[in-house]
């Protein structure tokens, strides 16, 4: 294997790191074995702002595994239910967030994946439909009739 691997970000911009990172990514491993290692991955779904934060993730947890992120998340308040560096980690703008969920997916790192959905989870927990809307900035569409059907239908989960 070559010592270092070539990812391509979607601006064209090469990024060099040890192939145990880059293999973190289940589609860069996979694409490893199939081609070598002399190739630079391309990564058109992923920003270069972005890959450099998943190329941080990844050096970090390199020989660090996260723990298994436990659900339904215990608490709202991330910091109890991971460690202080991946919660340092996802502090980070929403529209961040959301584009490392989309190059976490996309590059399948799972323990990735689970952690800023974790994020998003501990966003919404505890909160009603109205606080959730104005978090994410969803506009309401719902004419006053149909959300009363919907809450009607769906009692039993606010109940729970």
């Amino acid at each position: 294997m070559a010592e270092q691997l070539k990812l391509s970000s979607s601006t064209g911009e090469v990024f060099e790191v040890e192939p145990e990172v880059g293999c973190m990514s289940q589609l860069i491993k996979n694409m490893v074995e199939d081609s070598g290692t002399d190739e630079t991955i391309p990564l058109p779904n992923v920003k270069s702002n972005i890959l450099k934060k998943v190329i941080e993730y990844c050096r970090h947890h390199k020989d660090n595994p996260p723990e298994e992120i436990v659900k339904p998340l215990k608490s709202a308040n991330l910091s109890e239910v991971v460690s202080e560096w991946d919660d340092t980690f996802v502090n980070v703008e929403q529209d961040t967030l959301f584009e490392l969920i989309l190059a976490a997916n996309y590059l399948d790192i799972k323990p990735l994946l689970d952690l800023t959905c974790a994020k998003v989870a501990s966003m919404i927990k505890g909160k009603t439909p109205e606080e959730i809307r104005k978090q994410f900035n969803i506009v309401n569409d719902f004419t006053p009739e149909e959300e009363q059907q919907i809450r009607e239908e769906n009692k039993w989960c606010e109940d729970a």
